[in-house]
C-alpha cells in the first residue's frame, strides 16, 4: 500500500488493514444472519400463507475501485460479493495497478487454499475504456463504483441502456464542527487526523472544519505550529513520516488551483499552500487555510488533499452552523464536537449527510455493521452492514401455503365470466 499509493505505514494500517480485518470479522459473525430469510407479516385474508423475503445471489458483480485505498477498496467488495454467493470482477485504478495485482493474487490463493475456484474473482487493469466495457458487459449483473461524481454519471449513463443497477460512492466534503464548549487540547488531534489521514485522500476525510467564533482565534494559534511541523516524505524510506505523497500529480495541480482561488478571494494561508519539492516526488505541503467562505471554489469542490479549511461560525450560533454545513453539494459524513452530547446530536441530526458521529470521527466505517454511503453528489446505495451485503443480492418475495391442504381458491363472485354486481358485493 505504501509503495504504490504513497500513504504512511500507519495510515495503511488504519485505513487498509484494520478496516479490512474488521470487515472479515463482521461477515463471519453476522453475515449468515443478515442473509437469512426475512419473515413478513400477512394480512387477515392471507392467514393461511407464510410470507418471507430471501436474498439470492445476483451472479456477477462489477467493481470499479479507486486509487486512494487499493487494498481495502478491492477486498471490501470481493469479500461481500463472494460471501453472498457471487463472482466478482474488479477494475482497479490505473494508478495503483501494481499493488492491485498483488492483492488479487492473494485473493485467488486464499480461495484455492480453501477449496474454492480461484476464478470466482477476476481483475481488470486499464484506462476508462476498461471500466466502460465492464459496465456494459451483459454478463455483469450490478456495478459498484467508487470515484468522482463526474465519472459516476458516466457509469450511470453506461448502465442505463441495460437497466443495470448501480451503487455509487462519489466522495464527499465532510464537515467537522467544534462548538465553543469544547476543550481545544481534546479536539485538535481529531482535526489533525480528520484532515491529514492518507494525505487528505480520504472519501470521508474532513474537508471543512467549522470552528465557533469565540474559540476560532485560539484554535488557529494552537493548530498552525502542529501542521507546519508535520514531517512529509517517502513513507518507505523513513520511519517518522506524518504525511505521505499524493497518488496523482494532476491532483496537486487541482489543489493548487483551489487554494489560489481561495486566497484571491480573501482566504489566508497560515502554512503550506504549495507543492513540496524538497522530497523530489508528488508531495503537497500540509496546509492551514482560514477565512474560507461560500464564494470560493474550495467551499464546494472536493479537494482530496492535505488542506485544513477553517470556517468560522459567527456568533457561536447552532442554526447558522447547520445552514453553513448544508450549503454543499456533497453529503457523505459529518461530525460535531461539543461538551453536550445531546447538543451535538441535535445539530448533527439536521445535517443532510448519510453518516454522522457525535464527538468522534470516521468510526462509522470501522463499525462494519453500519451501512456506508451518502446523499446528493456523494451518490446513492450502500455498502457494509446488512444493507450493503443484501445489496449484492436479489431481494425475492416468497409466499407459500402455511397449512397443509389449505390453499387459496377463487370465490365465484369474482371468478370468470364476471358478474360486476356480484363481484362488487364480494368487497363488502
Amino acid at each position: 500500500c505504501s509503495l504504490d499509493s504513497g500513504k504512511t505505514q500507519v495510515d495503511a494500517l488504519l485505513g487498509e488493514i484494520l478496516t479490512t480485518c474488521e470487515k472479515i470479522r463482521t461477515l463471519l459473525h453476522h453475515g449468515e444472519t443478515w442473509l437469512e430469510r426475512s419473515p413478513r407479516d400477512v394480512n387477515p385474508m392471507m392467514l393461511h400463507k407464510t410470507a418471507y423475503v430471501e436474498y439470492v445471489p445476483l451472479g456477477v458483480l462489477g467493481i470499479i475501485a479507486p486509487w486512494n485505498y487499493p487494498f481495502h477498496n478491492m477486498l471490501n467488495h470481493v469479500l461481500s460479493g463472494i460471501f453472498s454467493g457471487n463472482a466478482v470482477v474488479t477494475k482497479c485504478s490505473e494508478h495503483t495497478s501494481w499493488s492491485s495485482m498483488y492483492f488479487h493474487n492473494i485473493c485467488q490463493a486464499a480461495l484455492e487454499a480453501n477449496g474454492f475456484d480461484p476464478e470466482l474473482v477476476q481483475l481488470c487493469t486499464g484506462l476508462a475504456e476498461t471500466g466502460k466495457a465492464l459496465v456494459e458487459c451483459e454478463h455483469v449483473d450490478k456495478i459498484f463504483f467508487t470515484g468522482s461524481p463526474n465519472v459516476g454519471r458516466h457509469v450511470m449513463r453506461g448502465a442505463a441502456p441495460f437497466l443495470k443497477p448501480v451503487v455509487l460512492e462519489l466522495g464527499g466534503k465532510d464537515a467537522m464542527v467544534f462548538c465553543e464548549d469544547v476543550k481545544l487540547s481534546d479536539v485538535i488531534p481529531w482535526a489533525m487526523r480528520g484532515c491529514f489521514q492518507n494525505c487528505g485522500q480520504n472519501c470521508c476525510g474532513v474537508e471543512r472544519l467549522f470552528v465557533y467564533e469565540s474559540i476560532a482565534e485560539d484554535f488557529i494559534s494552537a493548530i498552525v505550529d502542529k501542521v507546519a511541523n508535520m514531517v512529509q516524505g517517502c513513507p518507505v524510506n523513513q520511519n517518522a513520516v506524518d504525511c505521505g505523497a499524493m497518488v496523482m500529480d494532476a491532483q496537486i495541480t487541482l489543489i493548487q488551483a483551489l487554494v489560489d482561488d481561495a486566497v484571491a478571494k480573501g482566504a489566508k494561508v497560515h502554512c503550506g499552500g504549495k507543492r513540496n519539492d524538497s522530497n523530489g516526488g508528488q508531495f503537497y505541503s500540509p496546509t492551514v487555510l482560514s477565512g474560507v467562505s461560500s464564494e470560493m471554489r474550495i467551499w464546494k469542490e472536493e479537494v482530496f488533499g492535505p488542506i485544513m479549511c477553517l470556517i468560522t461560525v459567527p456568533g457561536d450560533d447552532d442554526e447558522t452552523c447547520i445552514q453553513m454545513v448544508n450549503d454543499c453539494p456533497f453529503g457523505l459524513g459529518s461530525s460535531v464536537y461539543s461538551a453536550s452530547t445531546s447538543r451535538a446530536l441535535s445539530i448533527g441530526s439536521q445535517f443532510n449527510t448519510g453518516m454522522f458521529t457525535a464527538n468522534d470521527f470516521g468510526v462509522n466505517y470501522l463499525i462494519q455493521s453500519l451501512p456506508f454511503g451518502g446523499v446528493k453528489e456523494s451518490g446513492f446505495g450502500r455498502f457494509a452492514g446488512p444493507e450493503g451485503l443484501r445489496s449484492c443480492c436479489l431481494e425475492r418475495s416468497i409466499v407459500v401455503d402455511r397449512i397443509p391442504g389449505v390453499r387459496t381458491s377463487i370465490p365465484s363472485p369474482i371468478g370468470y365470466p364476471m358478474d360486476t354486481k356480484r363481484g362488487m358485493g364480494f368487497g363488502k
